[in-house]
């Protein structure tokens, strides 16, 4: 473990003032991508804007601001990410706040509409519907004003779809892809709609969501779902090591009561390793799939204003998790990687010490900066520069919508 501050961190590179390198940002890392060798995993320029994918690998850090990615970099050295050819910054704001959460986030991501904070996978409408008859909506939570999201799309279009998360995968940055409720805080309703939706790979916390321990339900869902012939339940870590994964079954792993423990923890499987089985599982179907990976925890650790060394090492294991996609897309370079946060947590800046840094803080809540956004693989550019989070969306349903009519 290291220790809560990081020493040694001086270089000898020139420093640009800051104003200069947030205009300069996506213009360097293209730079830099083309001037990357081979051993450093560069891709070869001219396909990321000339082909479209066929399928997507979308990986979001919650919570995780530039110096979330700084940390990370710090404790490993060299990220993974530093392989991806496009970057530029992404606008997170909402529909009615400038500093959004990460229910409205993902649905911006996973729709292309921006909504009201708590929102999952609904519009603006379902406040009024909410108004007018809450039971009615309860009764039927995804009637509530839901939107088109890129999951619905791959499933019109034959595609496979997974989420994998270190949160309860009932959380909203996975749910948001997958799911349609009024407010993020019915999580019992959105593990019924995972488990009544075509959704094949289901990784991450959240089995009392399931079962009936937590939540709206006192009746166990699970066991007679997991019954079910064509779906694998892994709810151990024994079982994960153990299990073969099958591109012919749903897989459906969940690991702890709600949220799997912190990195630093002992957490295990790691996100590397449940991304891993996701693509092995996804990656069996011919007409390709959308896998949404989420890096739950550095959000957690921003709320609680956590040190250095947890912060560095949760954010380090995210990039473990996209040095997994990048492999895989290596090995399979039709997929397009998306490597994104959803919003910054915390206002966490890496403030000096002597030769040290530490980790400050100017809020325990979420912050309204732009955030971070790489892509690598076809049609990588149309990610590049500054992006708004709702365009992003509307980009990934374009790019889905393009594969389902072309296998009409």
């Amino acid at each position: 473990m290291l220790p809560s501050r990081l020493t040694n961190c001086t270089t000898s590179r020139t420093r640009l003032p800051l104003a200069v390198l947030l205009i300069l940002f996506p213009a360097l890392l293209l730079a830099a991508c083309d001037s990357g060798d081979a051993e450093a995993g560069s891709a070869p320029a001219g396909r990321m804007d000339t082909e479209s994918p066929r399928s997507i690998v979308v990986l979001i850090g919650d919570g995780m601001g530039a110096a979330y990615f700084t940390a990370a970099r710090l404790h490993k050295g060299e990220l993974a990410m530093e392989r991806m050819e496009v970057g530029g910054l992404m606008d997170q704001r909402s529909a009615t706040s400038l500093v959004t959460g990460s229910a409205e986030a993902s649905t911006a991501l996973a729709t292309g509409v921006r909504t009201y904070g708590g929102a999952i996978g609904v519009g603006m409408g379902c406040r009024d519907l909410m108004a007018a008859d809450s039971a009615a909506m309860r009764a039927d939570p995804a009637a509530c004003d839901p939107l088109e999201s890129v999951f619905d799309v791959a499933h019109r279009a034959g595609m496979s779809t997974g989420v994998v998360a270190t949160s309860s995968v009932t959380h909203a940055t996975p749910a948001g892809f997958g799911t349609k409720v009024p407010l993020r805080s019915w999580q019992a309703e959105i593990a019924n709609q995972y488990m009544e939706s075509p959704i094949q790979v289901v990784l991450g916390g959240g089995q009392g969501w399931f079962d009936g321990r937590s939540g709206t339900f006192d009746t166990d869902r699970l066991t007679p779902f997991c019954a079910a012939a064509e779906v694998d339940c892994l709810l151990t870590p024994e079982e994960f090591e153990a299990h073969q994964p099958s591109a012919e079954r749903r897989l459906f792993g969940l690991f702890a009561e709600d949220g799997m423990p912190r990195f630093t923890e002992g957490r295990y499987p790691s996100l590397p390793q449940m991304t891993r089985t996701a693509l092995d599982v996804l990656a069996g179907n011919p007409a390709g799939f959308i896998l949404v990976v989420e890096g739950s925890q550095p959000d957690w650790l921003g709320h609680a204003n956590a040190p250095f060394h947890e912060i560095a090492a949760e954010s380090a294991d995210f990039d473990d998790a996209v040095e997994v996609a990048l492999d895989f897309q290596a090995e399979h370079p039709h997929v397009l990687v998306l490597v994104l946060s959803d919003h910054e947590t915390g206002g966490l800046a890496l403030l000096p010490d002597g030769d040290s840094l530490v980790a400050a803080y100017s809020s325990t809540g979420h912050t309204g900066e732009m955030v971070p956004l790489f892509a690598h693989g076809p049609g990588a550019l149309a990610f590049g520069g500054i992006r708004d989070n709702d365009e992003i969306g509307r980009t990934l349903v374009e790019m889905v919508r393009r594969i389902e009519v072309a296998v009409r």
